[in-house]
């Protein structure tokens, strides 16, 4: 499956986010873990995490878009974008090479929809711009 626009909704900008070797996806929030949930071994006392969405401030009084600034620590970030997947089919989601380079990284993942990704921040953290291309869909694939 070669034309993934095909598989994604509410791309920003398609020339931009199709220029490399799949199709990007972009940054629309970044949360906080305030409050931890919980996990159990028959699922009864599952318990969701409580989130707070992290502040983000202009760099200049002219910027359209806003930044986050990120210290070392984790983070879940939501996308722009979402998936409309074929039944039984599975997109393979990567870290960009430019989020690594400046020491963040989130696990590649296999999975049927976009929810929040855990976002890994080291040294001496990441500032992140609104709507940046943060990770790459590099295919779509029966499960």
């Amino acid at each position: 499956m070669s034309d993934l626009t095909a598989f994604v909704d509410g791309i920003v900008h398609e020339p931009t986010q199709t220029e490399g070797r799949g199709l990007d996806l972009t940054a629309a929030e970044v949360y906080e873990i305030a409050e931890p949930g919980r996990v159990d071994f028959g699922g009864g006392e599952l318990e969701a995490a409580d989130l707070q969405a992290h502040d983000c401030q202009y760099r200049n009084e002219e910027d359209d878009y806003q930044w986050w600034h990120l210290d070392a620590g984790q983070y879940l970030i939501e996308y722009n974008e979402s998936l409309a997947l074929p039944e039984d089919s599975v997109a393979r989601v990567q870290t960009r090479d430019a989020v690594i380079a400046r020491g963040a990284f989130h696990p590649t993942l296999e999975l049927s929809e976009l929810g929040r990704v855990p976002l890994s921040v080291g040294g001496a953290g990441l500032r992140l711009k609104e709507n940046a291309r943060v990770s790459t869909v590099v295919g779509v694939e029966q499960a």
